[in-house]
């Protein structure tokens, strides 16, 4: 065995297993941890008595609930750079388990938010329970999905995708499986289990033993609504529609756009749009890294962390307050070329996530 305080590194028969270990933060990403996520994936690749990698969250409350927000809150004030850095290895990585040659097992347990997505559902076996709680909450924190999350999202059935972006909502793993997330449902009790067989027998045979139906999506039943109104690539227009629908959640979804950034929800959608249009993975990880490098440096991110992480008054005061004020000029200044400072991931070095050959399990 291997690792820090923050991750646990193991080997056993077939499988490598990777536990983010920090239960006290829900196991949020640090650039530590990504680091040595990287390494072991490497080292396995080349190592041919290896056959499955898993990842999982120590501790009962989740995988993954994210980046190490705070972390990169003080670099943006201190201007050191650290978070550009965490970023370009964050993105590197979640590219390479999108293309990983060996079945790459995620038990998306508990909360899976953020960056909890990107180690997650790039997988070629991802695997949802009961208590699966996954969203990419970006919006809220006046930021927008990242980590391959705006590719994953912007392929999702009808607009689902843009509903999960511009809500930054929470979901059920049934709906995860919905939104294109996830693959299989495993209850929560057996994943020890499942776990256990993945030391010994191919990932496809031990996750068929243990996967179940899983249960209705609710996501699924709102598909009519949820398309007629995210339709438009307006946000205003958006929320306009949700405003005038005779369906109780549609209306309560308008109110919580409303509730988040303006500037990042209009950043949020320009990308999931533009994402539909790119043609893989490392394009649109390029494309987020312009994205989350401008919004690092502005104001609305860091007011955002503020008032719901540090002093957690959940009172932000955005800037523009409205969307109609988000002029879309400055929307589109978010995705203009950095220039030498440009992540440069080459397309085709990974399988793109939303259409992935699953056959490596």
């Amino acid at each position: 065995m291997t690792g820090t305080d923050e991750i646990i590194v193991t080997r056993a028969g077939i499988l490598g297993h990777i536990v983010l270990n920090r239960p006290k933060t829900l196991n949020a990403l640090s650039h530590a941890m990504i680091t040595a996520i990287t390494g072991a994936l490497r080292e396995w690749e080349a190592d041919d008595d290896l056959r499955t990698v898993l990842i999982s969250g120590a501790g009962e409350r989740g995988l993954c609930a994210g980046g190490d927000i705070v972390a990169i809150y003080n670099d943006a004030k201190a201007g050191t750079g650290e978070a550009a850095r965490f970023w370009a290895d964050e993105y590197a990585l979640n590219a390479k388990i999108a293309s990983y040659p060996k079945p790459f097992v995620a038990f998306m347990d508990g909360l899976v938010l953020g960056g909890g997505v990107g180690v997650s559902a790039h997988g070629s076996v991802r695997i949802v329970t009961e208590r699966t709680r996954i969203g990419m909450p970006e919006v809220a924190i006046g930021f927008t999905p990242d980590v391959g999350g705006s590719y994953l999202l912007s392929r999702a059935p009808g607009e689902l995708g843009t509903h999960a972006a511009l809500t930054g909502g929470m979901f059920t793993g049934p709906d995860a499986i919905e939104l294109g997330l996830a693959d299989h449902f495993v209850p929560s009790e057996d994943l020890g289990r499942l776990a256990l067989a993945l030391e010994s027998i191919p990932a496809s045979r031990a996750v068929a033993e243990y996967q179940r139906a899983a249960p209705a999506s609710t996501l699924a039943g709102q598909r009519t609504w949820i398309d007629e109104c995210y339709s438009a690539d307006d946000a205003s227009e958006i929320v306009a529609r949700l405003q005038a629908s005779d369906v109780p959640e549609a209306r309560a979804a308008a109110a919580t756009v409303l509730a988040k950034s303006p500037t990042a929800v209009c950043v949020a959608l320009e990308s999931l749009r533009r994402a539909r249009r790119l043609d893989s993975l490392e394009e649109t990880l390029n494309q987020e890294y312009r994205v989350s490098l401008r919004l690092a440096a502005g104001a609305e991110f860091s007011e955002g962390v503020r008032a719901q992480v540090i002093d957690k008054d959940r009172n932000p005061h955005w800037s523009p307050p409205l969307l109609r004020d988000v002029e879309q000029s400055a929307v589109e200044g978010y995705f203009e070329s950095l220039g030498s400072r440009e992540l440069g991931l080459s397309p085709g070095t990974a399988a793109p996530s939303g259409t992935a050959d699953r056959s490596r399990a």
